[in-house]
């Protein structure tokens, strides 16, 4: 394999920022750089990346994917799956969605979801491919906290 996983480290916030970026996940409304804070306080492990070694040959590695996952007692979520360009096609996502599924289920998760931004119908097959089913439902929120 020509890239590994391994929980996020502080080092990694800008690369795993521009790769959200690249991806398109980024919001005006969310500050990435304060999710990435809000996460590291809570269940930091469950905050996984892909590196690849950096193509220079140096020991250093570059983030070309990342996801979030988290628990909350009822239902494990995962958040921010995207794959460097450079790796689409690879098999980056699907890794990274299994290891967080294991994480998931060691901490006695039943049942995992996440939610797609319409516009983004494309990925859900995808989704489909790993055996995620799609249900209907009314997406309600508020913020408690204003980034910008």
């Amino acid at each position: 394999m020509e890239w590994s996983i391994r929980a996020f480290d502080d080092a990694d916030t800008e690369a795993v920022v521009a790769l959200w970026e690249e991806a398109g996940l980024t919001r005006p409304w969310n500050d990435p750089r304060l999710d990435i804070q809000r996460k590291q306080a809570v269940q930091p492990e469950s905050f996984l990346v892909a590196v690849a070694p950096a193509s220079d040959g140096a020991d250093a590695e570059t983030v070309v994917g990342s996801v979030m996952a988290g628990y909350d007692g009822h239902r494990g979520w995962l958040y921010y799956l995207a794959t460097a360009n450079s790796h689409r096609g690879r098999g980056v996502a699907r890794s990274l969605v299994e290891a967080a599924e294991r994480l998931l289920a060691e901490m006695g998760c039943p049942k995992v979801q996440l939610m797609v931004r319409e516009g983004n119908e494309a990925v859900l097959g995808f989704y489909d491919a790993l055996g995620y089913e799609r249900f209907s439902v009314s997406q309600t929120g508020k913020r408690l906290v204003v980034d910008a």
